[in-house]
């Protein structure tokens, strides 16, 4: 780490201490030139997720369009915001964990029917209906037939 008084290229770390409810380290240094002491923080670095859309269309992950979702579809059902915030960070750290930089609208809404499933099957047959859009009656009851048949 580069001294900001000295500019000599090493120091060595006096004091590590979390920050920021835990996503941040502070560390006290000390240059080994002249003794002068500074903080530094690490961070994690999250690289940029990009969402491709149905019509082709890219924007950036957000993970608060992700909770609204599933709170829409969970609408008046026993599962708690905490449910919910959980699904989301599992979905997020899968995809972080992905190599790739760019994901479907369609591979989210799969984790997101997946997971949601699990937890409560009204809610999941809400979100099915939305994310794959039900034409008519007999998509709807196909939906419901798989997830019987699954049972």
């Amino acid at each position: 780490m580069k001294c900001p008084f000295c500019g000599f290229l090493e120091s060595k770390v006096i004091d590590s201490r979390p920050a920021e409810e835990g996503t941040t380290i502070r560390r006290r240094r000390e240059c080994l030139a002249c003794q002068k002491r500074f903080t530094t923080y690490e961070t994690i670095e999250h690289l940029p997720l990009v969402v491709v859309k149905r019509d082709g269309s890219r924007q950036q992950f957000d993970r608060v369009k992700l909770i609204n979702g599933m709170v829409r579809a969970c609408e008046k059902r026993p599962v708690t915001l905490s449910q919910l915030e959980k699904i989301a960070d599992e979905i997020e750290q899968e995809l972080q964990s992905a190599l790739e930089r760019e994901v479907s609208t369609v591979e989210i809404g799969e984790m997101v029917m997946n997971r949601i499933k699990l937890v409560d099957e009204v809610a999941y047959v809400r979100f099915a209906s939305v994310y794959r859009s039900f034409k008519d009656i007999n998509t709807f009851m196909d939906e419901l037939t798989k997830l019987l048949s699954d049972k």
